[in-house]
């Protein structure tokens, strides 16, 4: 018997699902099958560049704590979470105390909010192996980032996290994983890729000699999602084309 694709079926939700490594992360999902919703700050998905046709668009500002903990009330079923929204404030701002707490807010504590409000619909998935949260972390999880001293340590965070949601919740039937990306290619990372002194020496230090680009995110994303990874759970992976490595 031919077999339909991998999510045939299954609900998918990808915060930040607009644009860069979200968007592409939605749309390997939504080639596989599944009912793709994904969150953006704007009102209406008319807002954005990018052609949102087939995905269900929800608008989220993750500083409201309320709302995101309110998201995942508005569907009927989730099998797959994937919390990718997120930014840096570079230049200055997450030195002081308000900006670092406004980033952990964002990268971090957000994505907690998301999840335990999520936590029964997953848990009722049908899908074999069970609910899976992916969360996105950082490769500056790994080491210091003066420029955005939160916005790191949120990333980090989220490595934590993602082992200790692993452990509770894994009697529910939920896995918990986590991936690194490192330098991708997107509207985040263009002004410092636009440096041509900084990008030549962190392409120098990259082994496999190019920068990411956000495919190359939503493979494992899926990879950690799906049925062939049914027993991992409370892992980061590091997609960086060996940057920590090195």
């Amino acid at each position: 018997m031919t077999q339909g694709p991998a999510f045939q079926g299954e609900v998918v939700l990808v915060t930040g699902g607009t644009r860069g490594i979200g968007l592409a992360i939605a749309r390997a999902f939504e080639s596989l099958g599944a009912e793709v919703h994904v969150t953006g700050t704007a009102a209406s998905a008319d807002a954005y560049d990018a052609q949102l046709s087939g995905l269900h668009y929800h608008p989220l500002d993750l500083s409201d704590g309320a709302a995101v903990s309110a998201l995942p009330a508005q569907l009927s079923r989730l099998d797959v979470l994937v919390a990718n929204a997120g930014g840096a404030m570079p230049g200055g701002p997450e030195a002081s105390p308000e900006g670092f707490a406004k980033s952990v807010e964002v990268n971090l504590v957000a994505a907690y909010r998301l999840a335990t409000a999520a936590r029964l619909l997953l848990a009722a998935s049908p899908r074999q192996g069970g609910g899976a949260i992916v969360f996105v972390s950082s490769m500056s999880a790994f080491f210091g980032l003066p420029m955005v001293p939160g916005y790191a340590a949120a990333k980090a965070g989220l490595v934590e996290l993602t082992q200790s949601l692993a452990v509770g919740w894994g009697r529910d039937g939920i896995r918990v994983n986590a991936v690194a990306p490192g330098i991708v290619r997107t509207r985040m990372s263009a002004p410092m890729l636009g440096q041509p002194a900084a990008a030549r020496a962190m392409l120098e230090r990259i082994p496999l000699g190019r920068f990411g680009e956000p495919a190359d995110v939503a493979g494992p994303v899926v990879f950690l999602a799906g049925g062939d990874a049914r027993y991992v759970t409370g892992q980061t992976l590091r997609i960086d084309g060996g940057y920590t490595a090195s």
